[in-house]
């Protein structure tokens, strides 16, 4: 037993990856409707989309809480007889409230496709944002404030956001404790009416797919003229503060965390797909730059990560860690260095290989069934993008070459404009 060898199974490249198309149609009044038949079980995925995100709102939390407390009672079901008949059709509802848009999903046996059309538009269009419920909710989010707030990453990454894009600007401001007590039902009411509208409205099914789901989702949602889409957003500039280094004090804080990084392109950009391959090298995956540097080499945390996100306006890219306090300069400065390597210095074949090839499998994850091929076509979608981005993506990993690595990172990663955010006792 003592004489065998362990042998490494082959790695097989992925050479290319299958998207199926989603069928684009509209309501009979013109709601977009996007339909991706996939999948063996008797099960649908229904996502109702609104662009009703934190972009839109007028106070701290009102478009989270809005979206909230669609489930907390209706013109004719309290919240108490909403959960009862959900879970007497099986149906689970999420409800989600992000930068840009809003939405409810609803996941349930493709035979109660009339319940589900049913009880979401009585969920979407006539909430009643009852008081006893909207108190017990902000009691119960500001309970979850003050725990959030005792932890140094939460902090950083507050002060993150708001370096970036600006303590005013939805993206950027970040919520204080008195901003529970603002929410009203009627603050609610306005902003559900102006937001929460046929005309601002998109629908992606997945699933094995109901036969008659298009004559249902007329029957109740496309029956009724569409209004002027409501154009309302922030005017607020979108700007980053002066100061790039900024520490947060917490007092007997155990470690500290840091958020490095700065704004940066979206999806839209050409460059964005080579700007992911990058990331990855660095932060993005286990066996990352980073990970090998501080976790493995130094010993300085359990843990580093870096990532690329999108917003609509804007994107931003963000070097995470926490270390003990005695560590955090040190980390910087190797966080810097690994930065410079990027800019400087080729990578290697097996190096660009096994990166390759974790990418290559991700993305096989990300159509891996109906509801995670739903959720990859919304994130292309909501950029006005289709799956010719997936496809440049792929091409991308396939292809890119070091050099191109190198000119991106000098590029995206001019150390003189990232921000410096750190939170701990030191």
């Amino acid at each position: 037993m003592n004489n065998l060898q362990r042998v490494q199974p082959p790695v097989f490249p992925v050479e290319k990856v299958v998207i199926p198309e989603a069928k684009s149609l509209k309501l009979d009044n013109g709601i977009p409707v996007f339909l991706i038949e996939a999948g063996t079980e008797d099960i649908m995925r229904l996502e109702f989309v609104f662009k009703a995100g934190q972009i839109k709102e007028t106070l701290p939390l009102l478009a989270s809480t809005c979206n909230m407390m669609l489930s907390e009672g209706s013109q004719n079901y309290t919240s108490e007889e909403l959960n009862r008949i959900l879970d007497f059709y099986g149906i689970f509802m999420n409800q989600s409230a992000e930068r840009d848009s809003a939405n409810i999903t609803l996941f349930f046996l493709n035979k109660h496709i009339e319940k589900a059309l049913e009880l979401s538009h009585e969920v979407l269009f006539q909430p009643a944002f009852p008081e006893p419920e909207l108190n017990s909710l902000m009691k119960k989010r500001v309970l979850w404030y003050l725990v959030n707030m005792e932890k140094v990453q939460n902090l950083a990454m507050d002060q993150f956001f708001e370096s970036l894009f600006g303590k005013h600007h939805p993206y950027g401001y970040h919520i204080v404790e008195k901003d529970f007590e603002n929410i009203t039902p009627s603050i609610l009411t306005d902003f559900h009416s102006r937001y929460y509208t046929l005309s601002n409205l998109a629908v992606i099914i997945s699933g094995k797919i109901h036969e008659k789901t298009i004559e249902f989702l007329n029957a109740l949602f496309g029956n009724t003229s569409l209004k002027k889409l409501n154009n309302d957003g922030s005017d607020v500039l979108l700007k980053g503060e002066k100061q790039k280094k900024v520490h947060i004090h917490k007092s007997g804080a155990v470690q500290t965390s840091i958020k490095i990084g700065s704004t940066t392109i979206n999806k839209r950009s050409p460059d964005y797909p080579g700007l992911k391959i990058l990331d990855s090298i660095l932060g993005g995956y286990f066996g990352s730059r980073l990970m090998k540097n501080l976790r493995e080499e130094k010993g300085y945390t359990y843990g580093i990560s870096s990532s690329v996100s999108s917003f609509d306006l804007s994107g931003y890219k963000v070097i995470s860690t926490e270390v003990g306090s005695k560590y955090s300069q040190k980390s910087i400065d190797e966080i810097y260095k690994e930065i410079k390597m990027l800019q400087n210095v080729a990578v290697t074949k097996e190096e660009m290989s096994i990166v390759r090839n974790y990418m290559s499998g991700e993305m096989v994850r990300m159509f891996d069934g109906p509801f995670a091929l739903a959720e990859s076509f919304r994130s292309a979608w909501e950029f006005g993008l289709d799956n010719s981005y997936y496809h440049r993506l792929s091409e991308k990993i396939r292809t890119i070459e070091p050099d191109e690595i190198i000119e991106l990172a000098k590029k995206y990663y001019n150390i003189d404009e990232l921000y410096e955010i750190t939170a701990g006792s030191e």
